[in-house]
């Protein structure tokens, strides 16, 4: 039997620049967002012709800044099937405000961008005591926290999960794993070594499906091993799309030939229960 989808990292951009005003974070577009956008109703479309059941909508940092109003909107026309993960300035001085405001219009989980393709940084403000009473009000209420790093950041993601050790800590692309020594992936001891918290999942994207079946092993050799590593009920499905460019139904199918060598019970954590648990209003 299919395993039900759930996607936790598709983006969405609107059209109507007027009413949603284009502010990247640092200053710099990401160029996916200016080349291959898609709006709401064209990922709903999508995910009807991909068998994708719900999501939770990523914010585009490298579009919008920490203006989350487009996905808020979006995530408010259809509240049973979206959650909204937004981006917001954990070291501002009015920060709870601003997490409670945008908690109030449909936000799942915070996404912390420390940089992707347009700026990338250290992310040492992820360990500035300034930020932690976001993570304490996230805790408390059991709200997930997405964490957007590279290798680098590993070990502060493990000072955090040990400071808030109730919660759910999820990295971006796998934190872009190192694979290019193959099985058993030395270049991956850091990321591996976060296994020992339960609160670290792994968001797999396509980005990780590109980086597995160009190592040695491949796919076939690369999943199994995270799975015993981590555990299936740590690991879940992000499309990154349109980032990675779709349709979204090619992205699905690479995820499948990237799963084939798991059972189906890892599968169906990996596609969608273990979403369920990040994100607690996607689960039916």
């Amino acid at each position: 039997m299919a395993p039900r989808i759930i996607d936790i990292h598709p983006h969405v951009i609107s059209t109507d620049t007027a009413r949603y005003p284009i502010a990247p974070q640092h200053g710099h577009r990401s160029d996916w967002s200016a080349t291959r956008a898609v709006t709401f109703e064209q990922l709903v479309d999508e995910m009807d012709d991909s068998g994708v059941a719900k999501a939770a909508i990523v914010h585009s940092s490298t579009t919008y800044g920490h203006d989350n109003a487009y996905v808020a909107d979006c995530v408010a026309r259809q509240p049973k099937r979206f959650t909204g993960v937004y981006s917001l300035d954990l070291l501002a001085p009015d920060a709870l405000r601003t997490f409670d405001n945008w908690r109030a219009r449909g936000m799942g989980g915070i996404r912390l961008f420390t940089g992707g393709a347009t700026h990338q940084t250290d992310g040492n403000w992820l360990v500035n005591p300034a930020t932690f009473p976001i993570w304490e009000r996230c805790g408390e209420i059991g709200m997930t926290i997405v964490v957007q790093t590279t290798p680098v950041g590993l070990p502060m993601v493990a000072e955090l999960a040990t400071r808030f050790p109730k919660v759910r800590i999820a990295l971006d692309h796998c934190a872009r794993p190192v694979l290019e020594d193959g099985p058993p992936y030395a270049g991956c001891a850091g990321l591996f070594d976060l296994a020992r918290f339960d609160n670290v999942y792994l968001k797999i994207t396509p980005r990780t499906f590109d980086l597995a079946q160009a190592a040695p092993g491949g796919a076939d050799a690369f999943f199994p091993h995270l799975v015993r590593v981590f555990g299936a009920d740590h690991l879940a499905f992000g499309s990154n799309y349109p980032a990675s460019a779709g349709p979204l139904k090619k992205l699905i199918a690479q995820g499948q030939a990237c799963f084939a060598a798991l059972s189906e019970t890892e599968r169906s954590w990996v596609w969608g229960r273990t979403a369920e648990i990040l994100y607690p209003n996607l689960a039916d």
